[in-house]
């Protein structure tokens, strides 16, 4: 299977670049995962589309505010630095850039020197493993120094940092959000479980991932970087009650699905854990755990996609896109939805 297999030819002004002022005001596109059949909605109306019994299980890790500017203790050069995965205490793998010049031994200095680093060693695909010098509490620190981490296809300037951050995230250690999430407002949420739709929680760090392309013509050639998750015994009690009773388990998004497919057994339950996976879903899978996925509109040749092909077809897929841009949907972080049933 080819990448050239997942490509489609997205006008630049359909990429999102900001918020809408009300998350659930956004588009949904709906589709029949056996059918290919499309119809339009907005999101609010995601209500009328589940059913008492089912359950819709989301990601509730939180972003950190991942990306610093500093400078070069020694030259004054400016530098970027991207946290991607704590390894320990205050050492992080991290994305530098530029990177050619950030040799082993380097400080780095942030702000007006509130926070420092040394780069400690060059690891996999020329990420650098650093340690951070403070006074304090990081997490504090960092809220003051670091800023939202955007994909690169967003120029804007985000105003308001919560609007990269869904309303019930709750464990911090992303580089990305879940963005599938960033439609639903707690008043919505609260409407959901009134109709006797029952929530459940995972929990998956978005790591490199995501900020990794596919660059492998053949996609069996692509190798995913591992992520940790966590999947609660109470998740795990939810999720198999509603299959006993014949309710559906609905993901918010691709990262809550590779989190439960990951943990999931044969017979489709699933049990307490955690982890690091590096699950990569694409046509041809066997979903053990879900039975739909809510999701947004994700770039062409991604792992995202493939995934999303692999629950609903990727001729149907395709279709749905090259509708969804006939139709001057949202695409990507910011924005509209689809909900695949």
């Amino acid at each position: 299977m080819k990448k050239s297999d997942f490509y489609f030819d997205l006008p630049e002004e359909l990429i999102a670049q900001d918020p809408l002022l009300d998350r659930s005001s956004s588009r949904l596109m709906q589709l029949n995962k056996e059918t290919g059949e499309v119809t339009h909605r907005h999101f609010r109306e995601v209500l009328d589309l589940l059913n008492p019994g089912d359950c819709l299980v989301l990601n509730d890790t939180k972003v950190l505010p991942a990306r610093l500017i500093g400078a070069r203790k020694e030259t004054h050069g400016k530098v970027e630095v991207l946290l991607l995965k704590r390894k320990q205490d205050d050492v992080w793998e991290t994305l530098v850039k530029p990177g050619k010049k950030a040799r082993p031994g380097d400080r780095i200095v942030f702000g007006e020197g509130q926070l420092e680093c040394e780069i400690l060693d060059v690891v996999e695909e020329g990420n650098r493993l650093v340690k951070f010098y403070y006074d304090g509490i990081f997490e504090e620190v960092l809220d003051e120094l670091g800023s939202m981490p955007l994909p690169p296809y967003i120029t804007h300037e985000l105003k308001d940092k919560n609007r990269y951050q869904t309303v019930y995230a709750k464990h911090e250690g992303s580089a990305a959000a879940p963005t599938a999430g960033l439609h639903f407002t707690r008043e919505l949420m609260a409407e959901i479980e009134a109709k006797g739709i029952r929530i459940a929680y995972v929990t998956l760090h978005v790591g490199l991932g995501t900020f990794r392309p596919v660059k492998a013509d053949d996609i069996l050639d692509h190798h995913m970087h591992s992520e940790f998750y966590m999947v609660p015994a109470e998740t795990a009690k939810i999720i198999n009650d509603t299959k006993a009773k014949g309710g559906r388990v609905i993901s918010v998004g691709t990262t809550s699905t590779r989190t439960l497919e990951s943990c999931g057994m044969e017979d489709g339950t699933v049990k307490e854990c955690s982890g690091w996976t590096d699950i990569f879903i694409y046509p041809g899978y066997r979903f053990k755990v879900i039975d739909g996925l809510i999701t947004n509109f994700h770039l062409p040749e991604s792992t995202l996609i493939m995934l999303v092909s692999a629950l609903a077809g990727r001729e149907n897929v395709l279709a749905a896109y090259n509708e969804a841009i006939r139709e001057k949907y949202r695409f990507f972080s910011f924005g509209d939805a689809m909900i695949i049933l």
